[in-house]
């Protein structure tokens, strides 16, 4: 039987080469209990060797936080830019949407020139702002407190005015897309209102680039088989693509 030491030097090498194992694996690997491969992954990840994953462990950070507005912008523009384009043919079948907060959705604002009327409803104070006098968009506004970090309003009252709403598709920014925990946001005041967002619409569409993939927020906004369509970018994995849609969610690739 492996010393602890051993142990650890494996678990290391393994994730070295491979990014990612699960305790299944490494407790098949070593012929040790999943209660020591779980106490090894603590023991190393006090020491900042790795991170623990539910179900394993990873050598990089799985974990989303929140970043200022002004700086996501700046991370993956081109990427945002192709994922807007090609999330633009979804709207043509409806008549009524929701834009939700972020950098890669307001993209869509952005390149959003509708030939037909459209009503654009968004807690997003900048998404707003771009279609105000856009022709043939009507936009309403939600209601609340406007959070600084990210433009969007928060609370009670924007949740209210969609109680009384009906939507056709939501278009909605993520920081984690996890097979196991859902879809996720990095921060905890914007969740509740994301998820009612998720509850009015007939149709969500998430749209996140390759990075979002793998990682979790803080607050949990909805399940994956909530999900119809998941607009990404040519960055992200084929193998993920095909496990997406073999959950039964429609993936787009933009390019």
């Amino acid at each position: 039987m492996r010393s602890m030491v051993e142990r650890h030097q494996l678990i290391l090498q393994q994730l070295k080469e491979h990014g990612g194992i699960t305790v299944q694996e490494l407790s098949d690997l070593m012929d040790v209990s999943g209660v020591t491969i779980r106490k090894d992954l603590k023991l190393l990840e006090d020491k900042s060797l790795l991170f623990r994953t539910r179900g394993g462990g990873s050598i990089t950070n799985p974990y989303a936080y929140e970043k200022p507005i002004n700086e996501k912008a700046l991370i993956n523009a081109e990427e945002k830019q192709k994922i807007a384009k090609a999330a633009l043919p979804l709207i043509n079948q409806h008549d009524s949407i929701i834009i939700g907060s972020g950098t890669t959705v307001y993209e869509l604002a952005r390149c959003l020139y509708p030939t037909k009327p459209l009503t654009v409803i968004t807690p997003a104070v900048k998404v707003a702002q771009e279609l105000s006098n856009r022709t043939h968009v009507e936009v309403l506004q939600l209601g609340g407190l406007i959070r600084p970090n990210s433009y969007s309003v928060v609370g009670s009252q924007a949740e209210h005015m969609l109680e009384n709403l009906s939507c056709g598709i939501l278009f909605i920014g993520v920081d984690g897309i996890d097979f196991d925990f859902g879809v996720s946001i990095s921060n905890l005041t914007e969740t509740s209102l994301n998820r009612k967002m998720i509850e009015t619409a007939q149709t969500v569409a998430v749209m996140a680039d390759w990075s979002k993939f793998g990682k979790r927020g803080i607050g949990k906004i909805g399940d994956l088989d909530q999900l119809q369509y998941i607009i990404t970018d040519a960055g992200t994995p084929p193998d993920m693509v095909r496990m997406l849609e073999d959950r039964g969610i429609k993936v787009i690739v933009g390019s």
